[in-house]
């Protein structure tokens, strides 16, 4: 019997050692796996952010174009008033006498 508990404390020696010298492996693959989770995170963060900054920016485009037409729009009108457009008249005047669908 004294056999058996002399071989039971060595077995159990043995595992805790090989636990102990297992232990830093686990907790450093624990701590990757973590660091890897939580750059997922700032990945989809970041991404995320600039899609946000994508769309924004092309409203803000769109809507400036749709500002510079005003303007173009708003000095055309001084333009025709004065009579400095004609010839644009009459290119279009043209333009119209030209296209045959455009007579019907």
């Amino acid at each position: 019997m004294t056999t058996g508990i002399i071989i039971a404390i060595i077995v159990a020696v043995v595992v805790v050692v090989a636990l102990v010298a297992v232990w830093p492996a686990i907790r450093r693959r624990r701590d990757e796996r973590e660091l890897e989770r939580r750059r997922d995170r700032a990945v989809e963060h970041h991404r995320g952010a600039a899609e946000e900054r994508r769309v924004h920016a092309e409203l803000a485009e769109q809507r400036a174009q749709r500002e510079r037409a005003a303007e173009l729009q708003g000095t055309r009108a001084p333009m025709h008033e004065e009579g400095l457009a004609d010839d644009e008249l009459r290119q279009a005047d043209r333009e119209r006498d030209r296209d045959p669908a455009a007579r019907r």
